[in-house]
């Protein structure tokens, strides 16, 4: 017999680079993420804050951290999941992106919601104008 999982949550992502929003000549990529949160588990679970850790092509890391995600903190119940777009800037035309969201349990259970993949912003190639909108690996 398999054992219920009650907190379980699985999170995927979209990445798209965002060329009319950046300045390649001065090193800015921008890129948008779109993120799915969903509660997979069979209780209740809130979103409470986020730990992202993005690194461009030379190694330099941004770390973003906050409550919630746009404004939001979804209380997801089991099957649900929250879907919200972001974006950020690095200075290199690829990098990638890990993290993880906290979260509180209906039943005051807090667990974290990691990332399975590794995500991996790249540009487009500007030779044939093909669009990379994400490459992803597992991390382990």
């Amino acid at each position: 017999m398999v054992a219920d999982k009650k907190y379980e949550v699985v999170v995927s992502s979209q990445t798209q680079y965002v060329a009319e929003q950046s300045d390649e000549q001065n090193g800015r990529y921008v890129f948008a993420y779109t993120m799915t949160i969903r509660n997979t588990g069979s209780i209740p679970a809130q979103l409470i804050s986020r730990r992202w850790i993005i690194t461009d092509g030379r190694n330099q890391v941004q770390e973003v951290r906050g409550l919630g995600v746009v404004g939001a903190q979804p209380l997801l119940k089991p099957g649900e999941s929250f879907e919200y777009t972001s974006g950020t800037a690095i200075a290199t035309p690829v990098g990638t992106m890990r993290g993880s969201y906290q979260m509180v349990a209906e039943d005051g259970t807090q667990f974290d919601a990691e990332r399975e993949r590794h995500s991996r912003f790249e540009q487009e190639d500007p030779q044939s104008g093909a669009h990379v909108a994400i490459l992803s690996r597992n991390n382990g």
